[in-house]
This record gives structure tokens, sequence and C-alpha cells, in this order.
């Protein structure tokens, strides 16, 4: 039987494929099966168990005893249910704090990059826009949304473009300890910033699959409003630098 992906003889796209983060959160919805899967637990297992209960004993307290061996499914999906709610409440709490530790280091970075851009405007003529650029970032950390978290670091990420342009610009100030310094700093953070955001990225994969774990997750993110949450994405101007040529 041949392979139904076929890597040596199947049509190759020898152009390659852009591949872009869909920005777009999805609600958690759920089928009427589902829906009345837990009352059904509840009704039916107290009926079938009296029912089975009488039928085999004839007996009333017995039967009574069925009964309330069939309130078991309907118990223990209700425990399932309230601990699938407090995991992904805990799931949620990992998110925030993978996404605080993002921040944290962007805006170490900025700290960084406020003090580089400083010394380089007593060296040379640095653009405005870039400490403009900076600030505005400053002002808007720590957003309450993916989105927003984006979007700052897009910000950001473009003004470290346009500070690292100007030093490519004037090799001499290479040799100065104190910008050395600050680009080493600027690196290891970036290092830094990198590991954050896959660590938040996996926790954010994690959510996005438990989420949709039937039936029990997706009943209660269903019930409870839940929704997808977005990765964090590079950022336009990284992405139009990887596409261009670093050898000419």
């Amino acid at each position: 039987m041949a392979n139904e992906i076929d890597e040596i003889s199947g049509t190759v796209n020898q152009s390659g494929r852009d591949i872009n983060v869909i920005d777009k959160q999805l609600p958690i919805q759920i089928d009427f099966g589902t829906r009345v899967l837990e009352p059904a637990l509840w009704l039916i297992g107290p009926v079938l168990g009296y029912g089975v209960a009488f039928l085999i004993s004839n007996d009333l307290l017995i039967s009574l005893v069925g009964l309330l061996v069939g309130l078991i499914p309907g118990m223990v999906f209700a425990v399932l249910r309230i601990r699938s709610l407090a995991y992904l409440r805990k799931l949620q709490q990992k998110i925030q704090a993978d996404a605080s530790q993002i921040d944290n280091f962007l805006e170490q970075r900025v700290i960084v990059l406020q003090n580089l851009a400083g010394i380089l405007a007593k060296s040379i003529d640095v653009d405005k826009d870039v400490m403009k650029s900076i600030a505005a970032y400053r002002t808007g950390l720590s957003p309450n949304d993916d989105q927003g978290r984006n979007s700052n670091s897009s910000l950001l990420e473009a003004a470290i473009s346009r500070i690292n342009v100007t030093f490519e610009a004037y090799p001499n100030l290479q040799s100065q300890a104190n910008i050395s310094e600050a680009m080493r700093q600027n690196a290891y953070l970036q290092r830094e910033i990198t590991a954050a955001r896959t660590l938040y990225n996996d926790t954010v994969t994690a959510w996005n699959q438990d989420i949709y774990s039937w039936p029990i997750n997706q009943i209660v993110a269903s019930r409870s409003g839940f929704t997808t949450r977005i990765p964090f994405v590079a950022s336009e101007e990284t992405k139009n630098l990887a596409r261009g040529s670093f050898f000419s």
C-alpha cells in the first residue's frame, strides 16, 4: 500500500509557502449530544440502576440501593468537571505568568536600549523616532490581551532594528566599552526573550489543545466562555528581514 503523503514521488511545491499565524480567538462550542450528556447520566443512571436491581431481586430496598448506585456516574462526572475547571484556571494563570516573564525581559531590554540610544546620541545624530518608539513601548507594557502584547513587541523590534542599523553604520563606536557592553546585554536579553516566548507558546498550545478535550474540558470551556489563545508571532518587519538576502 502506497503512502498517502509521499515525499519522494509526490507533488513538490518548489516555490515554498509562507506560513502565518491566524489572529483569531475561537470560542468553544459543543453539540446537542454533548450538552445533554451530563443530564442523561443523572437521569438514566438512577433509573437503570433501580430497574435492574428491581428485576433481579424484586425487593424495594435493594432497588433503592440500585438507584443510589446509578447516581455514581453523574457524581463522577460532576467531580471531573470541577477538577477540569480548576485545571483550566491554573493553566490560565500559567499563561499569564509566562506572558509576564516576557514583559519583564522586554522591559529590561527597553532600559538597556534607552541607555544605548542616549550614549549614541552623544556621539552621533540618532533618529529621534527611535527614542519615541522605545518610550511608546514603555507606556504600553503589560497589555491585557495577546494582540496588544504582540503589537507592542513589534514596535520594540522596529526600534531595535534602527539602532542596529545606526550602530553598524559607525564601526568605530564598537570600540567604546559602554556601547559594547550595552550591545552584549541586548543580545543576552534577546535570547532570554526568545526562550520566554517559546515557553509561552508551549503553554498556549497546551491550553488550545486541552480546551478541546472531549467531553469534560470541552463542556467546561464552553460553559465558562473560554476561547483559544493566540501564540506569539514574529513582527512583519522581522519576517521581511528574514526574506531578504544576507550575502550579496
